[in-house]
């Protein structure tokens, strides 16, 4: 299930949301300039490494360019591919913008980083002799999923489901497409290992559980949570 648009326009041009993207996709263009062992290197170097933050182990002197403690958040900038920089940029676009407006540009720049920290710590709690690094926005847009949850749960998502070879569109309500994103992400972290490289499910998990914490701090004093739907005349039969 595939989000691709929501009915939810926001009030104001969410002018961190575009700069996270930009930024993302700028500092990803800049990995892609060396060739494949300098790309190691950067994700060695500024991803998140559990064992390594905790000081179970320790990177090479050549390898350690800034303090354990800042790839916290060198690591949110940071993707490995262009599939996961997409992805990633899909779902900050879509849901990003409405809870920027939520809160206002300095609150969700603050909202953003201290959920992409609470996604590294619950990533790193959870397997602290890891050494693989962590890279990617996903676990500080998880946060913003979350926040979105509650502000938003009866906003109508377009969505696309592949079934083989063909591809569905359908509209839902966000409840059932952040639920859904929610349940495979507790599904998949009971079945998978990110000691061997993967998906850091975890770090999703405890994202998006800042994000629903969160939110009701960093929200403006007149948003209300779980607002009602919006209908417009194209909904209506």
């Amino acid at each position: 299930m595939i989000p691709l648009h929501d009915d939810n326009p926001s009030r104001h041009t969410p002018v961190v949301t575009i700069g996270i993207i930009v930024l993302c996709t700028l500092v990803f263009l800049w990995q892609l300039s060396f060739d494949k062992l300098g790309f190691q290197r950067v994700v060695f170097s500024l991803g998140l490494i559990p064992a390594v933050l905790v000081h179970k182990a320790a990177l090479p002197a050549a390898l350690a360019v800034v303090p354990p403690e800042l790839t916290v958040y060198t690591s949110m900038f940071l993707h490995g591919g262009w599939l996961h920089l997409i992805g990633n940029m899909l779902f900050l676009w879509i849901f990003g913008n409405n809870v920027e407006d939520a809160m206002g540009h300095g609150r969700f720049v603050l909202f953003y980083l201290v959920c992409g920290t609470a996604a590294a710590m619950t990533q790193t709690l959870m397997e602290p002799s890891s050494t693989i690094p962590m890279i990617g926005a996903s676990g500080a847009i998880s946060g913003v999923l979350g926040a979105y949850l509650l502000l938003f749960p009866h906003a109508r998502v377009l969505v696309l489901i592949p079934l083989g070879f063909l591809f569905y569109t359908l509209r839902l309500a966000a409840v059932w497409v952040l639920g859904f994103w929610f349940v495979i992400q507790l599904i998949s972290s009971m079945l998978s290992h990110t000691a061997h490289g993967g998906i850091a499910f975890f770090a999703h998990i405890g994202g998006f559980i800042a994000g629903l914490a969160l939110i009701p701090l960093f929200k403006r004093r007149q948003v209300r949570l779980l607002q009602p739907p919006r209908f417009s005349r194209r909904y209506w039969r």
